[in-house]
C-alpha cells in the first residue's frame, strides 16, 4: 500500500461516478469538481469549451505541466420520439450493444424531471424469437428507450437533444470500487487527489478537466493550444482484462498491480524520456507500477503531443475491468499509486526536463 498524506476520499469518487455528463453537456461534473477545489478555485476558470482549467501555481520560470483528465462518459442524446412515446437514441462514444440489453437509463429532460427508463432493442424477446434471431447482436441503432408513460407525457417533456447516461450506483466493495464512467471521473479524481496533496510543486501546475474527451479529444485540442505547456500529463483508465476467456499477453494490465505508465495506444506514443522518469520515480519511492501498451484507444496526451510545435506527453493510466460499460471496476490500491506517482513528479525538482542531448 502506498503512503499517503491524507485519507483518500472515495465518497467524492462515488460522486463523480454518479454524476450525468456525457460529451458536451458535462456541466454537472464540472460544478461538483468546482465545489472541491477549495483555496484553488480563486486560480479556477471556464473556457469557451467548458473545460475547467485550474492554476495550481508554482515557481515562476518552472516548466508548465498541463495535468488533463476528462469529465465527459459515453452515453447518448435523443434523436426521436415515435408516436407511441419510445424514444430512439445516437450514441455520444463508443458502446459495444451487447452490453446495453436491458439497461436502465436516466432521460434528462430539459422540460422536466429527469425520467429513468428501460433501454432495449427493438426485437421479439426471446420466448417468441426463432434460433437464428437470437444469435443476431441489435445494433444500436436498434435499441429503444421505454419510460412507461404515455406519449403525450414522453412528447411534453422529451425533446430532440436531450442528455441520456446509463443508470448505475457507485459501490465499494473494499479493496475495488466498480460503477459507471469511471473512464474517466477516476481521472478526475486522481487529479483532484493530486492537487489537494501538492506541498512544494516543482513545477508550473496547471490541472485541465477536460470535455469532450469520448468523441475526439476535443477540449485537450484546445486547451493545450491556450496553455502552450512544456509537458503534458494525461490521467485516464485503461484496459485490464486479466480476466476468464482472455490470453495471457493480451491482459494489457492487470488489476492490483500498480499505475499504468503508458508506453503506446493508437493515438501516442510516450515520449521515452518520460516513460524513463516515471519508472525512476515509481522505483525509488517504491510505488507499484506496471507498463501499457494499448493497441486501441487514446487519451487527452494525444492531443497535448501534437499541440502546437509538439509537447513531450505521458499518459498515467487507471486499470480497469469492463471498460465502456456500467461495471467499471478498480482496485483502490492502483488509484491511490497513481496519486502517489503524480505528486512525486510534480514535487521532483527536474523531473520535468528533458535530458541533455
Amino acid at each position: 500500500m502506498v503512503a499517503s498524506r491524507m485519507a483518500h476520499d472515495y465518497d467524492l469518487l462515488r460522486r463523480l461516478s454518479e454524476a450525468p455528463g456525457v460529451p458536451g453537456r458535462e456541466e454537472a461534473v464540472r460544478d461538483l469538481i468546482a465545489r472541491e477545489l477549495g483555496d484553488l478555485a480563486s486560480g479556477a476558470h471556464v473556457d469557451t469549451m467548458g473545460n475547467l482549467i485550474v492554476d495550481a501555481g508554482g515557481p515562476e520560470g518552472a516548466p508548465v505541466v498541463m495535468i488533463s483528465a476528462h469529465m465527459d462518459e459515453i452515453g447518448f442524446v435523443v434523436s426521436h420520439v415515435d408516436e407511441r412515446g419510445f424514444i430512439r437514441l445516437q450514441n455520444l462514444g463508443g458502446f459495444d450493444a451487447r452490453n446495453l440489453f436491458a439497461r436502465l437509463v436516466v432521460v434528462h429532460a430539459r422540460h422536466g424531471t429527469p425520467r429513468v427508463g428501460v433501454l432495449n432493442p427493438g426485437v421479439k424477446p426471446v420466448h417468441v424469437a426463432s434460433a437464428e434471431e437470437r444469435k443476431k447482436i441489435p445494433p444500436l441503432s436498434d435499441f429503444v428507450v421505454d419510460l412507461g408513460l404515455p406519449a403525450e407525457t414522453v412528447k411534453a417533456e422529451v425533446r430532440i437533444g436531450d442528455m441520456v447516461t446509463l443508470h448505475q450506483p457507485f459501490v465499494d466493495l473494499g479493496d475495488t470500487v466498480v460503477g459507471k464512467a469511471l473512464d474517466d471521473r477516476s481521472g478526475c479524481w486522481v487529479l483532484l487527489e493530486t492537487l489537494r496533496r501538492l506541498e512544494a510543486p516543482a513545477v508550473r501546475v496547471v490541472g485541465v478537466f477536460s470535455v469532450q474527451e469520448e468523441v475526439g479529444l476535443r477540449g485537450a485540442i484546445t486547451s493545450a493550444f491556450a496553455l502552450e505547456p512544456d509537458v503534458g500529463v494525461a490521467l485516464d483508465t485503461t484496459l485490464a482484462i486479466d480476466t476468464p476467456g482472455v490470453k495471457e499477453h493480451l491482459a494489457v494490465t492487470r488489476l492490483g498491480q500498480g499505475v499504468g505508465i503508458k508506453v503506446s495506444d493508437s493515438s501516442m506514443v510516450s515520449h521515452g524520456w518520460l516513460v524513463d522518469v516515471m519508472t525512476g520515480l515509481a522505483e525509488e519511492h517504491g510505488i507499484p507500477h506496471q507498463f501499457e501498451v494499448l493497441p486501441r484507444g487514446g487519451t487527452d496526451a494525444g492531443a497535448i503531443q501534437r499541440s502546437r510545435g509538439g509537447v513531450a506527453s505521458i499518459t498515467l493510466s487507471n486499470p480497469s475491468r469492463y471498460v465502456h460499460t456500467v461495471t467499471e471496476m478498480l482496485a483502490k490500491s492502483d488509484l491511490e499509486a497513481a496519486v502517489a506517482l503524480l505528486t512525486r513528479f510534480l514535487e521532483t525538482e527536474g523531473a520535468a526536463l528533458p535530458p541533455q542531448r
